[in-house]
């Protein structure tokens, strides 16, 4: 149950990231349109991923690895807000979900590390 929350909520993650990466471009914003449209899309797509792992450690691996473009995404995202492209809303909503997806990626890498 817990996995099918963490895949539904990176793909509404995704797609509002997307949503996001289009906003940026209107404005001009190439730069880290681009980087905040890699990093976060591929939380999900690592998460998805790793529903094909090829055994224990990898499919640690790849949870791992969205944690990192987890953490990658909030910096950009800071700095969107910081530098004035995103607004405070736009921020926090983004912000949340980001966390959300950090700390339920933690726990699952936790969990898969235990039952190894």
């Amino acid at each position: 149950m817990a996995e099918s929350k963490l895949k539904a909520l990176s793909m509404e993650f995704s797609v509002d990231i997307i949503g996001l990466v289009k906003d940026l471009k209107a404005k001009h914003e190439s730069i880290i349109a681009n980087q905040i449209g890699r990093s976060g899309t591929s939380i999900g797509a690592n998460i998805h991923e790793a529903q094909y792992a090829q055994g224990k450690r990898d499919f640690i691996s790849k949870l791992e690895i969205a944690l990192k473009e987890a953490g990658e995404t909030g910096y950009w995202l800071e700095l969107l807000y910081r530098t004035g492209y995103i607004d405070e809303n736009t921020y926090h909503l983004l912000s949340s979900k980001c966390r959300s997806l950090r700390a339920m990626l933690v726990a699952s890498c936790k969990t898969a590390k235990e039952n190894m």
